[in-house]
Order: C-alpha cells, then sequence, then structure tokens
C-alpha cells in the first residue's frame, strides 16, 4: 500500500495535470473567442446583389466594408475553411487592419506581413472601387471588365498581337479622358514609361515575346495581356493591371515598396529588362578598347561647359566628349537621362528636344567624313572638340590633310589628334561613296514637375503630331474615388521645335502655350529609336 504522504502528492500531480491542461484549453479558446470577437464587431458588410462579383479571384484587386469603413486589399487565396460552409477568400490588407500573418487557427494558408491577413466570405468582396465608380459621368465610366473569354486565352497563354497605334488611330484610340493608363498610388513613373515605350512604338516588343524562366512568365504575361494589348485596342488600361504588376515585382523580391512609393522610371525598366525579361542590353559603350553595357544612358557634363540653351545632340555629345565614349554598335532603341540631381534641381532651365541624333561621329567603328574638305577621315581632335573657332555641334574629325592644316596654327599646336580606326575596304580610298549617316528619331520624352511624371509621344512625321499623357489628370470623388488619365493632342509643341535657338531664348516658361513648357523646362528622360536596327532585334 501507498502511504498518505505519498497518495497526497500522486492526487495533486493529477490535479496539477488537469489544471495545465484546462488552462492551456483555456487560453486557446480565449484566442478564438477573442478572432471571433473582433470579427463581431468588425463584420464584412454584404454586398448588394446587384454589387456582387462573380470574377473574383486570386490577385483580385477588391474592398470590403468593416464596421469602421472600407479596407483595400488583394486576394491571396480561395477555398474553404474548417466549420464554414461559404467560398472564404484570404485578403492581404493594405494597411494593419487585419487579425494574422496568412494563418487561420494555427494553419498558415498564405503569407503577409503581421495584422494584414482577414478571412472573410468571397460574397462580402467586391472590385476596388478606387478603380471604377458607378457616379462618374458616362462618358468617364471605367470601362467593362474584360469578358470571360479574354480571361480563359490569357490564363491558356494564348499568344496575341497587337500593332501600336498609328497615326492615323490615335484620334479614334487614343484621345480624350479615360484614356491611356490609370494612375494610382504613387503609379505615374511607371504608367508614364510603360505609355511612351509601347503606345505607338513597337521598337522594344521583343521583351514581350522572348522566351523567359518559368517563374517570370506571370509578369510577361502581365505586361502583355493586362497591359500592352489593352492600350493598344483599347486606348485604356485600369489602374488595377497595373498594380497587379507592382505587386508581382515587389513578390519577386527587388522592392518591398514597389507597391506604395514613387520609383524612378530607370530603376523599373532596368528591373523589367534586366532582372525579370533578362533582354539583351540596349546599349553598347566603347571606352579604352573596352566594351561597356547598359540599359540607358546618364548625361553628366563636366564644369567647364559652355552651353546654356542645348539640344539633345549636344547634351550627348559633351557627355561622351567628356566620358571618352563612343558607341560600339547603332543602338535599337536609346534611353537618355537628363542631366539633373534628383527632382527638383535641373542643370538647364530649357533643353531643345532633337527630332533626330545623328550618331554617326559617335560610333566607334564605321567610315566618317572630313567636316572640312568631306574626304575620308582619318583622324579625331578632342581639343578641337571645345575649340570656339568650330561648331558647337559634331566630334571635330579630319582627313590627315586637313588636321595638319588646322593644327599648324599656333592655338592648336598643342592639341593632341588621334587615329580613327577604319574599317577594312575603306582604307586608300578618298572620297566615301554616299556615306550614309546613322540617325535614331525621337518617340517620347518623360517629363516631371513636383514629383509627378508625364509623358509626351511623336506619333508621325508633321511637326503638330504630337500628344500629352496624364495618368492623374483629374480624380472622381475623395478617398474612395479614381484617378482619371488623359490624353491629348498638343500641336503648339511643334511651333515651338520650329523656332530658332534665339527666338526658344526669349520664352518666358509661363507664358508658353498648352503643355509646351513641361515639354522644354521639364524632361527627364528621352527615348529614342533606330527604325532600322528595330527590325533585327
Amino acid at each position: 500500500m501507498l502511504s498518505g504522504s505519498l497518495q497526497t502528492q500522486m492526487r495533486m500531480e493529477r490535479e496539477g495535470a488537469k489544471l495545465t491542461f484546462h488552462w492551456s484549453r483555456f487560453l486557446r479558446e480565449r484566442c478564438l473567442q477573442s478572432q471571433r470577437a473582433w470579427m463581431l464587431i468588425h463584420p464584412p458588410v454584404e454586398p448588394n446583389t446587384d454589387d456582387l462579383y462573380l470574377d473574383l479571384s486570386v490577385n483580385s484587386l477588391v474592398e470590403v466594408t468593416l464596421g469602421k469603413g472600407s479596407s483595400y486589399g488583394i486576394i491571396r487565396w480561395i477555398g474553404s475553411l474548417p466549420t464554414r460552409q461559404e467560398t472564404m477568400a484570404g485578403l492581404e490588407l493594405e494597411e494593419d487592419n487585419g487579425v494574422s500573418d496568412g494563418t487561420f487557427k494555427s494553419e498558415r494558408f498564405f503569407s503577409c506581413p503581421p495584422k494584414r491577413a482577414l478571412f472573410v466570405k468571397l460574397s462580402s468582396c467586391r472590385p476596388d472601387s478606387r478603380f471604377q465608380s458607378t457616379s462618374a459621368s458616362h462618358s468617364e465610366r471605367m470601362p467593362k471588365q474584360e469578358d470571360a473569354e479574354g480571361e480563359v486565352e490569357h490564363s491558356a497563354g494564348k499568344l496575341e498581337t497587337v500593332p501600336p497605334i498609328s497615326t492615323e488611330q490615335v484620334n479614334q484610340i487614343l484621345i480624350g479622358r479615360m484614356k491611356g493608363i490609370q494612375g494610382h498610388c504613387n503609379s505615374c513613373y511607371m504608367d508614364a514609361a510603360l505609355f511612351s515605350l509601347f503606345s505607338c512604338s513597337s521598337v522594344l516588343d521583343s521583351m514581350l515575346f522572348k522566351s523567359t524562366e518559368p517563374q517570370d512568365a506571370p509578369i510577361q504575361n502581365t505586361l502583355l495581356h493586362d497591359i500592352v494589348n489593352p492600350l493598344r485596342s483599347k486606348g485604356f488600361v485600369e489602374g488595377r493591371h497595373i498594380m497587379k504588376l507592382r505587386k508581382q515585382l515587389q513578390n519577386h523580391g527587388y522592392s518591398h515598396s514597389f507597391t506604395t512609393d514613387e520609383k524612378d522610371p530607370e530603376e523599373f525598366l532596368t528591373v523589367i529588362m534586366h532582372h525579370i525579361l533578362a533582354l539583351d542590353p540596349l546599349l553598347k559603350l566603347s571606352a579604352a578598347g573596352k566594351v561597356q553595357e547598359s540599359y540607358c544612358y546618364q548625361i553628366f557634363l563636366d564644369q567647364n561647359h559652355s552651353l546654356v540653351l542645348p539640344t539633345v545632340q549636344q547634351l550627348l555629345e559633351h557627355s561622351f566628349h567628356t566620358a571618352g565614349l563612343k558607341l560600339a554598335e547603332v543602338p535599337s532603341c536609346l534611353i537618355l537621362q537628363m542631366p539633373r540631381f534628383g527632382k527638383k534641381f535641373k542643370m538647364f532651365d530649357k533643353i531643345i528636344p532633337s527630332l533626330e541624333l545623328d550618331i554617326t561621329d559617335l560610333l566607334s567603328e564605321g567610315p566618317q567624313q572630313c567636316m572640312l574638305c568631306g574626304n575620308l577621315a582619318q583622324m579625331e581632335c578632342p581639343d578641337c572638340f571645345t575649340d570656339p573657332l568650330f561648331s558647337r555641334t559634331g566630334f571635330k574629325i579630319f582627313c590627315k590633310t586637313c588636321s595638319s592644316q588646322v593644327h599648324s596654327h599656333p592655338q592648336r599646336r598643342s592639341h593632341q589628334p588621334a587615329a580613327l580606326g577604319i574599317p577594312e575596304g575603306y582604307a586608300g580610298r578618298g572620297t566615301p561613296h554616299s556615306l550614309i549617316r546613322d540617325k535614331l528619331e525621337l518617340f517620347a520624352v518623360l517629363c516631371i514637375e513636383t514629383s509627378h511624371y508625364v509623358s509626351f509621344i511623336k506619333h508621325g512625321r508633321s511637326s503638330q503630331d504630337w500628344i500629352f499623357f496624364d495618368s492623374m489628370a483629374d480624380r472622381q470623388g475623395e478617398r474612395d474615388g479614381f484617378n482619371i488619365p488623359e490624353v491629348h493632342a498638343c500641336p503648339e509643341v511643334g511651333v515651338y521645335l520650329e523656332m530658332s535657338p534665339a527666338e526658344l531664348a526669349n520664352q518666358v516658361p509661363r507664358d508658353m502655350k498648352g503643355v509646351a513648357k513641361r515639354l522644354f523646362c521639364d524632361a527627364y528622360m528621352y527615348l529614342y529609336q533606330s527604325t532600322n536596327m528595330c527590325l533585327y532585334r
């Protein structure tokens, strides 16, 4: 028999075990009750039957009405939960209004930051009203969602190509309010960049169709099917599609703030072209016998330049001269960033757009003509580039005879001309036979003023074939409203482009007509294309 003290000890241990068991169960029940209580206090409000949105799926941008107002988020999971008969949706909210990090009753259904996950009935969700409105006027009502057939084609990976919008189609497809790409939550940098690249140009269409890694294919599909094709066929892209792309980029780990913060266009383009789609570098630069590759080129100038009202041609030439650079080959697309520091300080009050860039003298290889007599050039003088005797435009290249004569002057005897690389087959020739000059044509300009990006598109041959795009030109409603993008013609730009530099210098920016001031004074990035090379790349 057990002693009395031992029996007492065993009874106390059993009671303690019961107490421990009951206490742990009590804590677990309290946690569940707390979550249920939160849902009771802030229940999702059932939408009217007329408002039910039957096409919601994973990655849809939605809102739910809680006790304290609307909350916005994205559907991360759809399915069934224990003890619930309805189809449920797991939401990742924009703000810390949730109850977990993607878990429900200790089971993980998706991952997100703490207090961002909320599980609700799918029928409680409706499309994010910030991207559509029933109170807008008929002309500014949000276009209907793509039909189910289009979604099936998208998911099945059907290859659909829509050509860029031609000059003849611009007025019919692009011009007007609720046209272009709809901006939302600091997306203007992405809206302006995508509109500039794809609305009226096909120079970078190869990135839409090239083979890519399986994990990157959804981003390419979003870019092609949800953004480029609707833009070219309907002239409008909903903001939710841009948000979808931003979330995909964020989920790839390139930046935790892709869905909220404003970025620089070059940062976005580099991520898309280099890190995601692995596009071959657009730019190959030759320096000291070595080739460097890049996607954009930032123009830098030394402090001794004498430019006051420069053209883009002059800026590029001076930058190449300062850095000792040449083009290793003709680029199919040249993206130039203007010389400015941050978003506020500009090196020049005005920059004159060069509708064409003559890059013949900027190539490291290729026949060139003497600037004086027209014979085959054999020498280049970096010192003559800054000589006030010569034109401020163009590298200074000479044949041997003209180089000797130019440098016989006492003021130029200290110059150090260098021999040019002459392609095989051209050595020994006198005058090149009808030398064809390599030129790039301007097709878009991104501008920034007070942290907001807009873009200009040159869509035709006429000097007046310009359009202006602003993804946030106007707004319908307040916090729960949406931005109204707008595209309009701006032929006044052509009037200023035909002015002489002296006339342009006398133009007071605030008095310039229409939006011309923004093109000349706020330019951030110029986009050029080679109509010949884009056929091969």
